[in-house]
């Protein structure tokens, strides 16, 4: 039996596979399960192609990775897609292989669960929804079609799109590094603590701008540039889309 979330992200793909015009066909699957050690602190990398990627932050000091594939037709084009990981004890990184110059209607759903004091570097994929929840610190995520979403998050998170919307909600934000948020055809919405200090650079070309937060608004030379300071000013925090709205609300707790 499927995971609830991997029967959502399964109808994603059938949607994906099916077309507008086709009928939805019956997908076949496979399932793929390991766990991994990883020291606190460690790092956790993921490179997908086809499907949506969720990771989830627990206790235990593991990487559990659940993955599905996905196959349109046959059976055999998922041997034909590897999942690679290269594991050690301070870092995990896991590949999606597909054959080169080769077309396979193949996706590959990945519901992973790291440590909440893990470093996720770099998590990617180019057709489907990235996620990442209750992980102190989060660096690159990447996605062509599909939505970017952070819950619980932190660190220098840098989160990029293209057709997909971009929601972050960061418990702090790295005072160097800051955050960034990038798309092109979609919504920014940024929700941080009240108390945040940083320097906002918003830009939305065919879109508003709306910040819950006070923010001490600076001069811009650019057309539909917003810049300012949240109190004092410090982390960088970059918000750019297109065709879409930004929103920069104040973070509350869900209990």
């Amino acid at each position: 039996m499927l995971r609830s979330g991997v029967r959502s992200a399964v109808l994603f793909i059938l949607v994906l596979f099916a077309g507008v015009a086709t009928p939805c066909c019956f997908a076949l699957n496979k399932d793929f399960h390991q766990v991994y050690p990883l020291e606190p602190g460690g790092t956790f990398e993921l490179q997908n192609v086809n499907g949506p990627v969720e990771i989830q932050g627990w206790d235990r000091n593991e990487v559990d990775i659940h993955a599905v594939k996905i196959a349109r037709e046959r059976e055999s084009d998922m041997d034909r897609v590897s999942i690679e990981i290269d594991a050690r004890p301070n870092e995990v990184a896991v590949a999606t292989r597909y054959p080169q110059n080769e077309g396979v209607e193949v996706a590959v759903v990945y519901t992973v669960r790291v440590p909440h004091n893990a470093r996720v570097e770099r998590v990617a994929t180019i057709n489907g929804t990235v996620k990442v929840a209750g992980v102190l610190w989060v660096a690159d995520l990447h996605t062509v079609n599909g939505n970017i979403e952070v819950y619980e998050g932190g660190g220098s998170v840098h989160a990029h799109t293209t057709n997909g919307n971009v929601h972050m909600e960061l418990l702090h934000v790295a005072a160097e590094k800051g955050a960034t948020a990038e798309t092109t055809n979609g919504s920014v919405l940024l929700a941080v603590p009240q108390d945040t200090q940083a320097d906002l650079e918003a830009r939305s070309l065919n879109g508003s701008f709306y910040s819950e937060l006070p923010l001490a608004f600076e001069a811009s030379q650019r057309p539909r540039e917003t810049r300012g300071k949240f109190g004092k000013g410090g982390a960088p925090i970059r918000l750019n889309t297109v065709n879409g709205g930004i929103r920069v609300e104040i973070l509350r707790s869900t209990v």
